[in-house]
């Protein structure tokens, strides 16, 4: 399974949805909190090009958004990439 990060702030419901969408699909995910920190949000606008939260990766694939997650979960493609197996 590749590693899985996303960036996040503390009030932010598009993080808190994408995790939600994370957590079912049963998968393990390392959580950078940017305002935990000094330096940490310039340095995720450093490597995603994009000031908003969540900012997403599955391995090296940067998804963008929850917006994107979304859309890759619809078009029933986040689970490969996830390299999910399913069950039932």
């Amino acid at each position: 399974m590749p590693e899985i990060l996303i960036y996040t702030t503390r009030i932010c419901p598009y993080c808190t949805m994408a995790k939600r969408l994370l957590d079912q699909k049963e998968v393990q995910y390392t959580e950078i909190n940017v305002d935990a920190e000094a330096g940490l949000r310039e340095a995720m606008m450093q490597k995603t090009r994009r000031r908003t939260v969540p900012q997403i990766y599955i391995g090296d694939f940067h998804v963008g958004g929850f917006d994107e997650l979304y859309a890759l979960d619809q078009q029933k493609k986040l689970d490969a990439l996830l390299a999910v197996t399913q069950s039932g």
